[in-house]
């Protein structure tokens, strides 16, 4: 079966399309020009900020001009993710989709139905003529992955509408009221290129096969993160041998759990059938830990090519000491709102680069602010103790829940109505771009809603192709369920 061939037609024909079109955050200029061409072949009214964001414009259908304006909002960038061997190029190739019973993925890399499965219902809502709604708004915001940038720069007076449908949420029959703030701390150590000893015996060890995932959505989930799985294996090495680390790198998205690391190292040759065990012993290990999450986990161990150059001892004990130290994963759960994580951290990336030093990205998210900077500052102070100049990011503001919130009770009316059971009302631990709209717009009544996707920002990224219709059916119930001013 072809994705064109699935239901609702209209939303998978216009998804399809946007498959076909590159979109890697900070390069979102060829999706741009796509909705700039849809706009002038359905004559529907656009404009474009300095940042990039696009706006479309649609007035009510008949009998429904005194509704309210409501803003549907999606994010065009996506996630870029591929596995190891994978030729595909994010910013040239289109996305290769696969249609697997009920599930929707692509081929070795990111779908990219986060976000694009809410730019496909918009459009699909500007297209149509037998939809009914009142006057319409549809924001189009650029790079929500890896800086929100569309959201931070959005001015005020940009869009006119009272109520706001963000369509970027991942479960279908839940309705999303608030969501947690987030920030990223960076750590950058210098080190001395040091010549390496040809008399060592130099090995690449590799973490690869886990799932990766979304550091809100899915960091409760104790997935596998490669990086510390790495530097628990250093740090074990480092006690018993005085090892030369050479190079480490792992990981890469801010927002994405780190799916495989790896690190090249020299150790004494009479070491080698000693340190093969070690590994194989670890990996035990971290394969039971694992089994019911990333039951696919792999550690390997192969001889390397010696490099010309190493880190010099002295840094290399920090870099490991430090990442060995430094928190990841669920830090404390929400008094308020049971089963959401309220604080969390990811150590994200580890890059090796051309210029001497080794740079650490991490994120830290929660619903309150003062534990988001507290858990910001407890990554900063790990990093600090070893020596590495830290950094941290804007951030970016949580989404208060709202239990008073009008287009609340009609979501969950129209679920309850169409479906017959209750939509849950939540709160959800990813952050949405939901936060920054309240800056310039307070007086926003939002909430946020999608069909169901699993693993997003890895390749194993998928939508559930059942709940696209299910979804649509209340998003376009909804539109036409609001009561008139």
């Amino acid at each position: 079966m072809k994705i064109t061939d699935l239901n609702p037609k209209i939303v998978w024909k216009f998804f399809h399309e946007i498959t076909q079109v590159p979109r890697p955050s900070k390069k979102e200029g060829k999706i741009i020009q796509y909705l700039e061409n849809f706009a002038k072949e359905y004559n529907i009214a656009i404009k474009k900020d300095e940042a990039g964001n696009i706006l479309m414009s649609k007035p009510a259908t008949p009998g429904y001009e005194n509704l309210p304006t409501v803003i549907l909002q999606s994010h065009v960038d996506m996630v870029c993710e591929k596995n190891s061997g994978t030729t595909h190029d994010f910013d040239n190739d289109p996305i290769e989709t696969i249609v697997d019973g009920d599930w929707l993925r692509a081929n070795d890399t990111t779908l990219g139905a986060d976000n694009g499965v809410g730019v496909a219902a918009e459009l699909a809502i500007l297209a149509s003529d037998d939809i009914e709604h009142g006057p319409i708004e549809c924001l189009f915001t650029i790079d929500e992955e890896t800086g929100l940038t569309g959201a931070k720069e959005l001015k005020a007076g940009f869009m006119t509408g009272e109520i706001l449908l963000n369509l970027d949420s991942e479960d279908e029959g839940e309705i999303f009221i608030g969501c947690a703030g987030g920030k990223d701390t960076q750590a950058l150590f210098t080190f001395k290129p040091t010549a390496t000893d040809p008399a060592l015996h130099y090995l690449r060890v590799d973490v690869k096969g886990l799932n990766g995932g979304h550091s809100g959505g899915e960091i409760h989930k104790g997935l596998g993160n490669a990086n510390k799985i790495l530097v628990r294996f250093l740090y074990l090495l480092q006690q018993k041998y005085d090892i030369t680390l050479c190079e480490i790198n792992g990981g890469n998205l801010r927002n994405a759990i780190a799916r495989e690391a790896y690190a090249v190292i020299g150790i004494p040759a009479s070491a080698k059938e000693d340190v093969r065990v070690m590994l194989n012993n670890f990996a035990a290990d971290v394969e039971n830990e694992l089994k019911h999450v990333d039951k696919n986990v792999k550690l390997l161990l192969e001889s390397a090519t010696r490099p010309e150059t190493a880190i010099d001892k002295e840094t290399a004990g920090k870099i490991i000491f430090s990442l060995q130290a430094a928190p990841h994963g669920v830090i404390g759960m929400s008094h308020e709102i049971e089963g959401l994580v309220e604080t969390s951290t990811n150590l994200a990336s580890v890059k090796t680069l051309a210029d001497n030093t080794v740079l650490v990205g991490t994120s830290q998210r929660s619903s309150i602010e003062s534990n988001k900077l507290a858990v910001a500052n407890q990554v900063a102070a790990t990093f600090l103790l070893a020596g590495a100049k830290v950094t941290h990011g804007d951030g970016y503001p949580g989404w208060a829940p709202n239990a008073e919130s009008l287009i609340m009770q009609v979501a969950q009316d129209s679920y309850k109505r169409l479906f017959g059971k209750e939509a849950a009302i939540k709160a959800i631990h990813a952050g949405l771009e939901c936060g920054l709209f309240l800056e310039k717009y307070p007086y926003l009544d939002m909430i946020s809603f999608g069909p169901t996707l699993r693993d997003v920002h890895s390749p194993n990224e998928r939508i559930q192709i059942s709940t696209v219709d299910l979804w649509w059916k209340h998003l376009l119930d909804v539109l036409k369920s609001i009561p008139a001013k």
